[in-house]
């Protein structure tokens, strides 16, 4: 039954899943229209650009989201380590241990990519910078940390393939508690990130 819709707020979300669950070029204006329970007059009221605007927006939201709950506590907390460990715990939550679509990444794969290259592209980049910028300040030099970064970003997106394709969550559980353990090592401690790539 599709949601009540009272705000343009309360869209991003409906919308969200849709393309997760379609994909961009899936996802057309009568099926959003249906899921959101909103005409499609409504549909671009709430946003002119048309399904182009739609996901632009959705992109954001998602930005908006890691910024907050993963980038800036990376970057800006006064633990370097609670922020990692709370990093993989957000990202667990966020992905519902597998069971959830990355949709930047989704996107980074689809023919849409060049339409949405800024936002694909600074999702990973970012990402990558902030978790660097935690690991050299558990004591890793900058290019060191920007590996293993590197890897364990890797990890991750490789493990919500994965885990989707065997649907299996334990899949990802797994490499999340490898790439935890792997991040949290410091730099005197081999570590392990769930893809085999071991090192000081």
């Amino acid at each position: 039954m599709p949601k009540i819709i009272a705000e343009r707020s309360d869209v991003i979300p409906v919308l969200a899943e849709i393309f997760r669950e379609y994909g961009y070029e899936g996802a057309s204006l009568s099926l959003i229209a249906s899921r959101t329970g909103l005409g499609k007059g409504s549909l671009y009221h709430f946003f002119p650009g048309g399904k182009e605007q739609m996901a632009s927006e959705v992109l954001r939201e998602i930005d908006g989201w890691f910024e907050d709950a993963v980038y800036k506590p990376l970057r800006d907390g006064d633990d370097p380590r609670a922020a990692i460990l709370e990093m993989c715990r957000s990202v667990a939550t966020y992905f519902w241990s597998g069971k959830r679509v990355c949709l930047i990444g989704a996107f980074a794969l689809d023919n849409v990519r060049d339409r949405f290259s800024d936002a694909i592209r600074d999702y990973f980049a970012v990402w990558q910078r902030s978790l660097q910028q935690a690991l050299v300040r558990i004591g890793h030099d900058a290019d060191r940390a920007s590996d293993i970064a590197e890897d364990a970003i890797l990890s991750i997106q490789g493990a919500l393939v994965l885990s989707r394709a065997l649907d299996d969550t334990a899949v990802f559980e797994r490499t999340m508690a490898r790439v935890e353990t792997g991040l949290l090592a410091g730099p005197d401690q081999g570590r392990d990130l769930g893809n085999g790539h071991t090192g000081s």
